[in-house]
């Protein structure tokens, strides 16, 4: 769709802006355009950031081939045996212990999607019995008893920390978690476990704390003989499979047990896995290409230089909210947003005047087209990419489904623009504000509302009801940008002039960086534990969806704002290597 395409006279062609022109070398590492203006229009004073351009180019991107296309009649035969011998695997009669190794196998394979139902079903019998599969058939077994408790909570079954998975385990007289130092394995899945705590269950605390300590010192000391059990403890130590990025994880498991000598998986199951993960790579090759045909048409990123050009990682984006088939026109709705998020963000950071940014507040506010006449040419691109885009996802949703969705996607982007605007205020003034100032401003400039707004109401299951009761924020998407926010706070620059949870922290507590850095940690961990109390009790099917994509929103934050800000930083080695396993590559069979 052409950027222009609304009842708006475009901009007329302006002449090249000479005042504002970045440096030569910046301009050289981008290809891209300098920014436009009209040669009456007064030049503001701007600032700019040298950002690395896009890790991939369109060119890149169309060039991408599918891995399915040779003999793929024979490859989807093959699959659909596969898949029915597993089903029938599920179903077979077997011990609770290799039943729930089964079922933790095919989520962390990346499969468990074809086999809902069949999972769901066996997880239930499991509740409706579960003091009796604890106490009579996994009596001290401390790693199946670990997993069928994060399996029952993960998948949304209510099931508290304090029956008798874990009691056993804890010593009355050392106040602590007990276990066995030669069993790695079930201390492992202690650990697991641990990450799916709500709040005030003290036993899973004990349990995070004792189990982290341990796993350090048996790498540490060289205590694990076993390779794979080796490779996977510190995959874990690194990051807990809570907060993966999921389809990223799902390469790794793959891989890790196609390549362990010593560590046993069914064949069968990997089969499965891997022609799965090829099909569904080639579906996400196909949705990237038409994405990156669409915004090379747009033009934003040729006309306005100033913002980060992340298509891919906008897409990866939306592959780690959810991959599988079904959610394929949410990706494409989701990832345009994620671009216009980013534009925004630089807009309202970086290179818009106060007065230019009051000017697009009040326009998104009203949803007002012809407010563009008072603006800058660059603005008037970024408002009718807005405008136009947004109408059309909502167009394209009252003639599949006759829902007017376009009502809450206008919130989601005044409540984002107001709340980029309260910052850029504050920056304006040099205002540090008080934590809580900050967290009620934060959970919305975040974006993630923007983001899971676009995703409720383009989801394949929207109903007119699931519409109607839409009415406010869940407090399972606060929670989830809080994650968000946090996490970009703890990778911001020290000498940083904006607004942060750290600097509102030092300020308000008196209290060293460090000591602040510690106090977010403790809150990215809090809001965790309410996300996995908000987790249980689905009432539907688009319910248990929506959750599981505000869940996967927070984890992505864990993988982009680890460390470094790899959404920024292009050239980083792990966001590369994640663009090429889950993107390009497909995995050898």
């Amino acid at each position: 769709m052409s950027l222009l395409s609304s009842a708006t006279a475009p901009p007329s062609v302006c002449a090249i802006d000479n005042n504002a022109r970045r440096p030569a070398t910046a301009l050289r590492r981008s290809g891209r355009q300098w920014p436009i203006r009209c040669a009456t229009e007064k030049v503001p004073a701007r600032k700019y950031v040298q950002y690395l351009p896009n890790l991939r180019t369109a060119g890149d991107i169309q060039s991408c081939t599918r891995s399915f296309e040779v003999e793929e009649e024979h490859k989807v035969r093959k699959f659909d045996i596969l898949k029915e011998k597993t089903r029938n695997l599920i179903y077979e009669k077997k011990e609770v212990e290799e039943q729930l190794q089964l079922i933790d196998n095919l989520q962390q394979l990346g499969v468990a999607y074809h086999f809902k139902d069949e999972i769901e079903d066996a997880l239930r019998g499991f509740h409706g019995s579960l003091n009796d599969i604890i106490n009579l058939q996994l009596k001290d077994n401390l790693h199946a008893s670990a997993q069928l408790f994060r399996l029952l909570r993960e998948n949304g079954f209510s099931v508290t920390d304090d029956v008798d998975i874990f009691r056993r385990f804890k010593s009355e007289k050392k106040a602590h978690l007990t276990a066995s130092v030669q069993d790695t394995e079930g201390i492992l899945s202690l650990y697991e476990a641990s990450y799916y705590a709500k709040e005030g269950e003290v036993i899973l605390d004990e349990a995070m704390d004792f189990t982290t300590k341990h796993l350090i010192n048996l790498l540490d000391k060289g205590f694990i003989n076993e390779p794979g059990l080796r490779e996977r403890v510190a995959h874990s130590l690194e990051l807990p499979l809570n907060w993966r990025f999921q389809r990223l994880h799902t390469r790794w498991f793959i891989e890790h047990f196609s390549r362990s000598k010593t560590e046993h998986m069914n064949p069968l199951l990997l089969d499965l896995a891997k022609l799965d993960f090829n099909a569904v790579q080639d579906m996400h090759k196909d949705e990237l290409k038409q994405l990156s045909r669409w915004w090379t048409d747009l033009g934003l990123a040729q006309h306005l230089p100033f913002f980060r050009d992340r298509l891919t990682f906008n897409f990866l984006w939306t592959v780690g909210g959810a991959f599988e088939p079904q959610f394929g026109s949410s990706r494409e709705v989701e990832t345009k947003a994620n671009c216009f998020i980013a534009m925004l963000d630089d807009v309202y950071d970086v290179y818009g005047t106060l007065e230019e940014l009051e000017l697009i507040t009040d326009a998104i506010d009203r949803w007002d087209v012809n407010a563009i006449e008072k603006f800058p040419d660059y603005l008037k691109l970024c408002f009718l990419a807005i405008f136009n885009t947004a109408n059309d996802a909502a167009y394209r949703i009252t003639k599949e489904k006759g829902l007017d969705i376009l009502p809450y996607l206008k919130r989601a982007w005044r409540d984002l623009c107001n709340a980029f605007l309260v910052e850029a205020k504050w920056s304006h003034r040099s205002y540090t504000p008080t934590l809580q100032e900050y967290l009620d401003n934060a959970w919305i400039s975040a974006s993630c509302h923007v983001f899971l707004t676009h995703a409720y109401c383009t989801s394949p299951y929207l109903t007119k009801q699931d519409l109607e009761n839409f009415n406010a924020y869940p407090k399972l998407l606060q929670h989830s940008s809080v994650i968000f926010r946090l996490n970009n706070d703890l990778v911001e620059s020290e000498s940083s002039g904006d607004a942060s949870s750290i600097h509102s922290l030092m300020q308000e507590k008196g209290v060293s960086e460090a000591e602040a850095r510690g106090e977010v940690k403790k809150m990215i961990m809090d809001n965790w534990k309410a996300m996995n109390g908000d987790r249980v009790n689905y009432t539907c099917g688009f319910e248990e969806n929506f959750k599981i994509c505000a869940i996967n929103l927070a984890r992505m934050s864990h993988f982009f704002y680890r460390n470094i800000d790899r959404y920024s930083e292009a050239a980083d080695g792990e966001i590369k290597n994640a663009v090429t396993s889950i993107l390009e590559e497909h995995i050898t069979l």
